[in-house]
């Protein structure tokens, strides 16, 4: 029996920081979209890649698994595609897709688009 090569099978690993409310939402599995900018860094994700995000407050590291990568033009697109609570809302916090401005200037929100990060916890 012959086996087939699979070529480009290699994961990467990706590190990106968190602020301490994001970082424990994703730890206890209520935060599975994590919003990024789809820049230069972004687009080099692959589903199956591995994330380690580390705490800005305190400087843990939690590794997590890509299962899904979502390409949207704006903030306001991604926001109406997903339920407030996977994307790191409390029930009954006002959802607005504007948050995300005081990350991302909107020129720059234009020129790249917008990435939703689907992960599972390792």
């Amino acid at each position: 029996m012959r086996l087939k090569v699979i070529e480009n099978l290699e994961l990467k690993v990706h590190y990106m920081n968190l602020q301490n409310d994001p970082f424990n939402k994703i730890f206890a599995r209520s935060k599975t979209i994590e919003m990024r900018l789809f820049d230069e860094k972004r687009q080099a994700l692959k589903i199956g890649d591995i994330i380690i995000f580390t705490n800005s407050l305190n400087g843990n590291i939690l590794k997590c698994e890509i299962i899904n990568l979502y390409q949207f033009s704006s903030f306001e697109e991604l926001y109406s595609r997903f339920d407030p609570i996977k994307l790191g809302y409390n029930e009954g916090d006002v959802v607005d897709y504007h948050d995300m401005e005081q990350y991302y200037p909107k020129d720059l929100i234009t020129k790249y688009g917008v990435l939703g990060i689907e992960v599972k916890v390792l």
